[in-house]
């Protein structure tokens, strides 16, 4: 016997902030959500308690939002809401203290944003993760962020490893499938690619630098013992506002059907 469970995963803020049309695209992106046939909903960047203000507004099906306090919006920017009732929910930061020096000012503060919102149900655990990003593009061990996002990495799999319950992981990874961190850490924890590597890029070309190919880097990972029914790829294309057609983020989504077993 085995339990049906629908999630989904989204970095939902993105693009430039200058005219980005947030309001409109949190409405027209909870508006889906509310409307498909999904449990649960892993959400990266929403940074701010008026942006979570738009989503729950729109999302009345889903009556259970977990997310840990800060002093102006959820921590971290992660956001899981659920259709099913959680047994309890944990947050904690990912390490940022790796060769500070060595990174950007922005992306030194943007490392204090990382971490991982757990979800306990009743027969799994869900992590929506989001590790710092490498805005380097480059994933090799030479890099410069490498050895933080390795930092990042070593403690999410620590936490998957750390109960016995089947574990799904979604969010926005930040590094690209030829990762060697990403390769280790399916190693370390026994989890699977939902989409079996398949998974085309994640992030919209057009808001790259000129030059840059973009990556598959947000993910939906299961345990072994998880069964994957099917998969989609979410707001792929764009979608018609008030204010003239927009992508609802840089990045698309992902959605996979499971099963959990009993």
């Amino acid at each position: 016997m085995s339990t049906r469970l629908t999630v989904a995963t989204l970095n939902v803020r993105g693009l430039p902030l200058k005219g980005s049309r947030l309001g409109e695209r949190f409405a027209a992106i909870a508006d889906e959500f509310d409307a498909a046939d999904i449990d649960l909903v892993c959400l990266q960047e929403v940074f701010a308690y008026h942006h979570l203000a738009h989503l729950r507004k729109r999302m009345p099906s889903f009556p259970y939002v977990a997310y840990r306090p800060s002093a102006i919006g959820p921590a971290g920017g992660q956001v899981t809401l659920s259709r099913l009732r959680p047994a309890s929910t944990t947050y904690a930061g990912l390490p940022w203290s790796s060769r500070p020096s060595a990174l950007p000012l922005r992306a030194r503060l943007n490392a204090l944003h990382s971490g991982m919102l757990t979800v306990r149900l009743a027969d799994c655990r869900v992590l929506n993760v989001h590790p710092m990003a490498n805005t380097d593009g480059d994933w090799s061990e030479q890099n410069r962020f490498y050895e933080l996002q390795r930092d990042q990495f070593s403690a999410l799999a620590r936490a998957v490893s750390a109960e016995n319950s089947p574990a799904v992981v979604c969010g926005d990874f930040n590094v690209s499938q030829a990762s060697t961190l990403h390769r280790e850490l399916q190693q370390r924890t026994g989890l699977r690619d939902a989409f079996s590597r398949l998974c085309p890029p994640t992030f919209h070309a057009e808001y790259l630098a000129p030059g840059n190919k973009p990556h598959c880097i947000d993910f939906i990972l299961a345990a072994e013992t998880i069964g994957v029914d099917s998969t989609e790829l979410l707001f792929t294309d764009k979608r018609v506002l008030r204010s003239g057609p927009t992508y609802l983020s840089d990045h698309i989504g992902l959605l996979a059907r499971l099963r959990i077993p009993d």
